[in-house]
């Protein structure tokens, strides 16, 4: 199905070329939706194309448009300002483009002509420790990436790199093995946790005790059975966490996901080994390392990539290095997507460069990509902590979402039956937190206000969600089958609101493309936000049950019908659950 500003694109790139020949070849129209009053779309790039032939911007769009050719999708053109061109759809192609998404299961979105095998390395917690709000955004952004990845066609392997192993690691085992500490069925997290900082203070005051931490580390390493089996239950109970807070977050990640450190730990002898034997790596004050060409420290000297210790230990960079390789050989990755946060970025820079010194990774930057986010900031400004200044555990969060989003379905009396109050609360108070993430702008910091995030007005999944709704109550008030609309008749786009809605719909193709594109999930999410506003403008001003004809009334049901599946499949892709009542 054709997406309006891919037809327009090609339509005006043509005329360039029709217009200047060679000189306009490659030239990009710069089609973008027009603001209000200027047409449907609006071509920028005659600005462009006038400065490259050293020609006015207003006399290079009057050629343009006098090579358009006729197109059955445009119904008239203009040239405006110093060299704008508006484009107006034909309201007969537009309308038959809209009716043509009742008949299609992907509303318009193409499944992509080259599928690769893309790794998604996310969320990425901590063994021994609950999850807490900092791996909130690196869980909910990569699946809601590996979702539109996988709606693209794309074949999507999911990777969830654990933290169990290094010093860290061995601290907590070295503590747990000298106070006589075993594994029982009633021990949970939340006893880990206390154990962990308990650690933590001897590790910091008890030089021996650190010394002793770090040897555990390497017997750890070398497989010595006593500390496996700490190890083991560990693990075990981690992983029994990390599902629980991944079903209440609605996240695909699964148990058969994780692949932890200690996945690599057999490999990276053999990397070293390779990186040594290839001249990559270099032994520098008795520590295996790797100098990336660019990277230097603040005295200008180069930056070592350390591999291996001087006292023979591996750390991060090995297991990272391991992990390309290993992602590259083994899985058949054509692509490895990274979601961690932007303190990792010459770290992940680094690691990227000497694997392709050591030709793990082809030169092409797009291989290997890390995909930065921000911090989530409290009121204060500063990183989001509890009131003791301790930090926000996730599981924690969630509860105070859900608690107000009960709340706040009881107090609206919109007939939700009691017992599905909580299912309701759950869905709405879930996705208003991950909302409110991944409608930022993922490079940025955002605060974390609870209250905004369960707002039914403005930028908020509950607004969204309750879009939904409102399509679903026509359905259900008017005791009409939502199949019954897939062969309305005519669509008619007469009304301002009617026309602006089919508009957005026909957007949507734009947005799952462009999110997968940048890699960045708030293009979506802004997309449905606007579709939702849309939908508003139209709901408020074209009676849909009560239209003053049945043509007029199937014509509008299709399209509350069109923007309520687009609504529930874009919600879907990032993740958000839809409701039929609130």
């Amino acid at each position: 199905m054709p997406d309006p500003q891919e037809v327009l694109t090609k339509a005006v790139a043509g005329a360039m070329v029709e217009a200047f020949g060679d000189a306009a070849a490659g030239s990009d129209p710069v089609i973008r939706p027009a603001s209000a009053g200027r047409g449907d779309y609006q071509a920028n790039g005659a600005m462009a194309l006038g400065k490259r032939l050293g020609r006015p911007a207003r006399e290079v769009a009057d050629a343009v448009v006098a090579a358009l050719p006729a197109h059955g999708a445009v119904r008239a053109v203009e040239v405006a300002g110093p060299g704008f061109i508006n484009l107006t759809l034909d309201e007969g192609w537009l309308a038959e483009q809209v009716r043509a998404l009742l008949d299609d299961d992907r509303l318009g979105v193409l499944p992509t002509p080259e599928a690769k095998t893309i790794v998604v390395d996310y969320s990425s917690p901590n063994v021994a420790r609950e999850m807490h709000v900092g791996h909130l955004r690196s869980t909910v952004i990569g699946d809601a990436l590996v979702r539109v990845l996988q709606f693209l066609g794309h074949r999507v392997i999911r990777q969830n790199h654990v933290g169990d192993w290094g010093t860290q690691f061995g601290m907590l085992i070295e503590h747990l093995a000298s106070t006589g500490w075993e594994a029982t069925p009633t021990r949970e997290i939340g006893d880990l946790n206390a154990l962990y900082q308990e650690a933590q203070r001897r590790f910091q005051s008890d030089a021996e005790f650190a010394e002793r931490s770090r040897q555990r580390v390497v017997a750890l390493q070398a497989g010595d059975p006593a500390t496996l089996a700490l190890w083991r239950d560990l693990v075990a109970e981690s992983e029994r966490h990390f599902g629980v807070v991944y079903d209440r977050l609605g996240v695909l990640l699964t148990a058969q996901d994780i692949r932890g450190e200690s996945f690599y730990n057999d490999q990276l002898p053999v990397v070293a080994a390779e990186l040594e034997a290839t001249g990559v790596a270099v032994v520098d004050d008795g520590a295996l390392c790797v100098f990336p060409p660019g990277f230097t420290g603040r005295d200008g000297s180069p930056l070592p990539l350390i591999v291996r210790n001087s006292v023979g230990g591996f750390g991060y960079a090995a297991t990272d290095l391991a992990a390309i390789r290993y992602r590259v050989r083994e899985l058949g990755a054509d692509r490895i997507i990274y979601v961690v946060d932007a303190r990792q970025s010459q770290h992940f820079a680094m690691v990227f460069a000497a694997a392709r010194l050591a030709g793990w990774l082809p030169e092409d930057a797009g291989a290997a990509e890390h995909v930065p986010f921000g911090t989530i900031l409290g009121a204060d400004g500063r990183p989001f902590r509890t009131r003791s200044g301790e930090t926000v555990k996730l599981a924690d969060l969630l509860d105070e979402a859900e608690l107000q989003a009960l709340a706040v379905v009881s107090e609206r009396g919109d007939g939700v039956p009691e017992t599905r109050q909580a299912a309701v609360a759950r869905a709405i108070g879930v996705g208003a937190v991950k909302y409110a993430d991944l409608s930022s702008d993922r490079i940025k910091d955002y605060v974390f206000e609870l209250d905004r995030m369960l707002s039914f007005e403005g930028k908020t999944a509950p607004y969204l969600q309750y879009a939904y709704v409102r399509i679903r109550s026509i359905f259900r008030r008017g005791e009409i089958d939502p199949l019954s609309v897939i062969d309305p008749g005519p669509v008619s786009l007469a009304e301002p609101e009617e026309r602006a809605l089919a508009l957005a719909l026909l957007q949507f193709d734009e947005a799952v493309r462009t999110t997968a594109e940048l890699l960045a999930p708030h293009r979506l999410a802004g997309y449905l936000f606007e579709l939702a506003q849309s939908f508003t403008a139209f709901f408020e001003a074209c009676p849909v049950l009560h239209a003053p004809s049945e043509e007029l009334r199937r014509s509008r049901l299709a399209l509350c019908e069109i923007t309520g599946r687009v609504l529930a499949l874009g919600l879907g892709l990032l993740g958000i659950e839809t409701v039929d009542q609130m």
